[in-house]
């Protein structure tokens, strides 16, 4: 599975400065990238691993 074969959103934590990040989830992984270079690719995640980056970022964000 490529990243092409995801179903892409804008984060939530994007921002209106051009601070954009792009999700899509499949059953028991998840990915982000960003959306100003998507040709780059993106970061995959298993579960708990994403879950542990979510958690980090919440934290981080305040």
């Amino acid at each position: 599975m490529t990243s092409a074969d995801w179903a892409w959103r804008t984060s939530t934590y994007s921002t209106d400065r051009g601070e954009c990040v792009e999700v899509a989830d499949a059953p028991g992984a998840s990915a982000v990238r960003d959306t100003k270079h998507r040709d780059l690719g993106a970061l995959f995640f298993g579960s708990p691993e994403w879950r542990a980056f979510v958690d980090a970022a919440k934290r981080d964000a305040f």
